[in-house]
């Protein structure tokens, strides 16, 4: 077999327990000395643990050799803390058992309590597994504590020897449940640790402050001194005494303490000196301002990727470059570090945003709207700290309860979606995503135009496999970057629990909603309205957001009637006409919240010529205050200054200037809810996957197109047969599979022919698939009366093909090499004779090509 390459893909920031920054990457020939000094310096008690009894001193010819491996059947990974090694893990396949291998692990004596091991195993095993290696064996001294409850600690199964000076482990890589599970819990409490130096610092240090007001770097120290930041503000520049009142310093260097966060504003080329600096003098986190990075081209995104591994590697947190700054309103942090003139009212939503220029508008926007922010955080290139770290942040924050995102891309779709699938039915997560211009969910093939060649109009909507118009598959190519239709984008958000947007106007919108009022039980809506117009408005609204307006039950009708008299419309909406009092309003917002029937009201006012609409905002409030379990919102139709008038302490009823905004809103908290009800289901556990046979023809395929008679192997390994057949009674239908930037592996389901390519009739869902979301998935096409035998026949064997769902989500999700897949056709047979896989192709990612892992 060909020696393969360095291999980058394993290449990746870390964390360890005490939430520290550390890099992870295989051994090269250049750490030779490196490796000499870092053996050099453990002491005797180390190095007996890590040769099993007498210290013998290795020569340093004999420790260089440790630096060349083949990254195949001998693989060391080396953590990083600044140009220094703190850990060291390697494995030597075992030549008469290949499956197995021989595990060592070294941790720098400085560094033995802060979980280095751990962090170590994790990667050592994903990296095993990927090459074919089943179990990692090790021999721990019974006196090593340690290393034992590393690994009794993992989640993998352990199997020990029997006591006695020496313990013999069996280790096996394959990532059970229990094993993942614990991985996640660690890096969560990893990166909460890891964030609190840049979002609750207790010192912050400006780098590049400036004595002139209105200057990038004189606004920073400005902010950090009138939002009541309680620790120490220290502006650095070489020539000045004081910036914006505070004591200047002329280096990081110098200042009286090392402080947690510094605030990175200078010339792009002076960047990597100053975070070298920050490294030097113990700083914790650092938020690089400055632009000129990777929007300027290939240079520019080399030198950030560059400060995000110097970074990681000495320790610290990275934000940026290209960005505006944090905000922490809470009252243990009272951090404003950044430049934008508008500072966010304290509140209980958070936000990250990926666009500096963006969050200057959004923070004023909000700030309008009175409403208040827990955190904004600024991420810019996002080259370390990322969105998804930052949910992670957010989900144990008390003062936030709503979550909004503007982002454009993910370092690592696969852990989003399985965050925010965490994080979602805790604390709303509000997306905005505009969706594509057209509809694809496929992935270009290597056809002449090369990948991503966008093809003509024979291109179908439907798979992540191209094909030709007859529907025969070509070999898999690269992602196609345009991703799902605007409909199956909905779709995924919608697995996920996130509530998708199109525009920053509604992602507002819906924020004002869950940040004041809670989610609705159900998608029953009353209105309430002096004008019959607006109402009709409404009620049109509503149906378009997926909202009902159903008539009020009889007894809520009949207390209406006595109340509001004979003029009043009391069926739904219930219009009080122009003469409404707030008492008339009071009354008819309390008789529809009491109604079993109704889930949340819409209240309207048209403002006649002699209005008061102070009084009726107030009965609004009492009414809400009454009924604090169902939603109320509001629309005062051309009422100035309105917003103030609805808030009341913590009381807020959210106010729109239309009608329409409020259904809209409503609807997403309604569809929000709805998925928080829903069970979530259970990912089967499959027979007759054969995990270990997969991985073994995995390693011997390079990156691109599987060949097929590998690929029916790969899909047999999952009890998947590809076998030639008649076609049955039913249609023909495909499952493919490919990469979306926001989420990660997407599996698409469809059937063939005019279903797909004329009617768009696609079901799209994320990794891992439970056994609700694959019967939902092949459930929700148009065409799925053909299959339940509602139309035309017998049916299919649903079962059958739900099943054959489910094995590709694990197959997808055990083997991550796959980039695409598509099986096309499968034949759909009658009920009880399953289903017939009659051509498969699949495509493997270039690991060098994947996008940053955090």
């Amino acid at each position: 077999m060909e020696q393969p390459a360095y291999p980058e893909d394993l290449e990746q920031p870390g964390l360890v327990r005490t939430g520290r920054s550390t890099f992870v990457r295989p051994i090269r020939p250049e750490d030779a000395d490196r490796l000499v000094a870092f053996v050099g310096g453990l002491s005797r008690a180390t190095l007996a643990y890590r040769s099993l009894g007498p210290v013998i001193r290795a020569r340093d010819d004999v420790i260089r050799r440790g630096a060349y491996v083949d990254y195949l059947n001998e693989l060391a990974l080396v953590a990083l803390a600044g140009d220094e090694i703190a850990g060291l893990v390697r494995y030597v396949r075992d030549a008469e058992d290949p499956d197995h291998a021989e595990v060592t692990f070294t941790i720098r004596d400085d560094d033995q309590s802060e979980g280095f091991g751990r962090l170590l195993l994790e990667h050592i095993a994903a990296a095993a597994r990927a090459r074919g290696i089943r179990v990692l064996k090790a021999d721990v001294l019974a006196d090593n504590t340690r290393m034992i409850n590393v690994f009794l600690g993992s989640g993998y199964r352990v199997e020990s020897g029997p006591p006695g000076q020496i313990i013999h482990f069996d280790i096996a890589v394959d990532p059970q449940a229990q094993a993942v599970a614990r991985a996640e819990r660690r890096e969560h409490t990893a990166v909460r640790r890891s964030l609190r130096p840049l979002l609750e610092p207790r010192s912050v240090a400006v780098i590049g402050a400036n004595r002139r007001p209105l200057t990038i770097g004189h606004e920073i120290v400005a902010n950090l001194l009138r939002g009541g930041f309680r620790g120490s503000v220290f502006p650095v520049n070489p020539r000045a005494e004081q910036v914006a009142g505070a004591r200047a310093y002329p280096s990081v260097r110098e200042l009286p303490e090392p402080p947690d966060l510094a605030l990175i504003a200078v010339r792009a080329e002076a960047v990597p000196d100053v975070v070298r600096e920050c490294a030097e003098a113990g700083v914790k986190a650092v938020v690089v301002v400055s632009t000129g990075f990777g929007e300027t081209g290939a240079a520019g995104r080399s030198t950030e990727l560059e400060l995000s591994r110097f970074a990681r590697a000495s320790g610290m947190r990275l934000v940026g470059p290209n960005c505006m700054g944090v905000v922490n309103t809470t009252p243990s942090a009272r951090l404003a570090a950044t430049f934008s003139p508008a500072l966010p009212t304290p509140g209980r939503v958070a936000m990250s945003s990926q666009s500096g220029p963006l969050g200057l508008a959004v923070l004023d926007f909000a700030r309008r709207l009175r409403l208040g922010f827990s955190g904004f955080v600024s991420v810019g290139h996002a080259v370390d700290v990322s969105t998804n770290d930052l949910l992670q942040w957010w989900e144990e924050d008390p003062e936030t309860s709503v979550i909004l995102l503007h982002v454009e891309t993910f370092g690592n779709p696969r852990r989003f979606a399985r965050i925010a699938r965490r994080v979602a039915p805790r604390k709303p997560i509000i997306a905005v995503h505009p969706g594509h211009a057209h509809a694809t969910g496929q992935v270009d093939s290597d056809v002449p135009g090369g990948p991503g060649h966008r093809g003509g109009p024979g291109r179908r909507a439907d798979s992540a496999g191209p094909a030709d118009q007859a529907g025969r598959a070509d070999p898999v190519g690269h992602a196609d970057p345009a991703g799902p239709s605007d409909s199956a984008v909905s779709s995924l958000f919608a697995q996920s629990g996130v509530i998708r947007t199109r525009s920053l106007q509604e992602l507002f919108d819906a924020a004002l909603l869950l940040a004041h009022q809670p989610p609705p039980p159900g998608n029953r809506v009353a209105v309430i309205t002096n004008a019959g117009g607006p109402a009709a408005l409404t009620v049109g609204a509503c149906a378009a957001s997926g909202l009902r307006v159903p008539p009020l039950g009889e007894r809520t009708r009949e207390t209406l009637r006595a109340a509001l008299g004979p003029g009043a419309e009391v069926a739904n909406p219930v219009d009080l006409t122009p003469m409404a009092t707030a008492a008339h309003y009071r009354q008819a917002l309390d008789d529809v919240l009491a109604d079993d029937g109704i889930d949340a009201a819409i209240v309207l006012f048209m403002p006649p010529l002699a209005d008061k609409p102070d009084e009726v905002a107030a009965a609004i409030l009492d009414a809400a205050e009454a009924a604090p379990s169902k939603p109320v919102v509001a629309s005062f139709l051309g009422g100035a200054g309105v917003a103030d008038l609805l808030h009341r302490g913590e009381l807020v009823v959210p106010t729109y200037t239309f009608p329409e905004s409020a259904a809209a809103s409503l609807g997403h908290a309604a569809a929000y809810q709805a998925w928080r009800s829903t069970p979530a289901g259970v990912i089967p556990d499959l027979p007759g996957v054969d995990t270990d046979r997969a991985r073994s023809l995995l390693a011997g395929c390079a990156p691109g197109p599987v060949p097929a008679r590998i690929a029916a192997e790969l899909l047999d390994s999952y009890g998947i047969a590809v076998r030639d057949t008649e076609p049955g009674s039913g249609p023909d239908a495909f499952l493919s599979v490919g990469a979306d930037p926001v989420f990660g592996p997407v599996v698409a389901f469809g059937l063939t022919g005019d279903y797909a390519d004329l009617m768009a009739d696609v079901a799209h869902r994320v990794t891992p698939l439970s056994d609700r979301d694959a019967r939902e998935m092949v459930r929700s096409l148009r065409a799925a009366p053909l299959l339940d035998g509602r139309v035309g026949g017998p049916g299919v064997d649903l079962a059958a093909l739900e099943e054959t769902v489910l094995r590709i989500s694990a197959m997808v999700e055990d083997l991550p090499e796959i980039e695409a897949m598509e099986l096309r056709p499968i034949r759909l047979l009658p009920p009880g004779d399953g289903v017939a896989v009659t051509r498969a192709t699949i495509r493997l990612a270039d690991e060098t090509r994947k996008g940053d892992p955090s």
